[in-house]
């Protein structure tokens, strides 16, 4: 089964984006709050994509640290890693940081987000 890890969103938004990409997908969601708890957790368990919030709710600390340790570490260094962001600004930075292109909030449930998801997640017979 896939498997996707979303890193530092707040509770509601958790919510929502597992409810929209389960939806659409045959997947197993997992959920990390923290810095050192996103690595871990990347270490781990091989993940087809992994989410980071812009800024970690819990701390406010800034998702761009979390994606240049993965993006450094030879072990994750492979695994597909969007920002999720409405700034075009932090998307840019993300995408010069070695991330896919990711999507913002406003525009979870969009047919554009689904073709970016669809890059590196399978649609399956749900």
């Amino acid at each position: 089964m896939q498997k996707l890890l979303i890193v530092g969103q707040c509770d509601f938004d958790y919510q929502r984006i597992s409810f929209v990409v389960k939806k659409n997908y045959n997947i197993e969601i997992h959920r990390a709050d923290l810095f050192d708890d996103a690595i871990q957790s990347a270490l781990d368990t091989q993940y087809d994509l992994i989410m980071i919030n812009r800024l970690l709710d819990i701390d406010r600390s800034e998702g761009m640290a979390v994606l240049h340790e993965l993006k450094s570490n030879p072990q994750t260094e492979h695994t597909p890693v969007m920002i999720i962001s409405d700034y075009q600004e932090a998307q840019e930075a993300a995408v010069a940081a070695g991330a896919s292109l990711g999507f913002g909030k406003a525009t979870l449930d969009t047919p554009q987000t689904f073709a970016l998801l669809s890059n590196f997640l399978m649609k399956e017979n749900i």
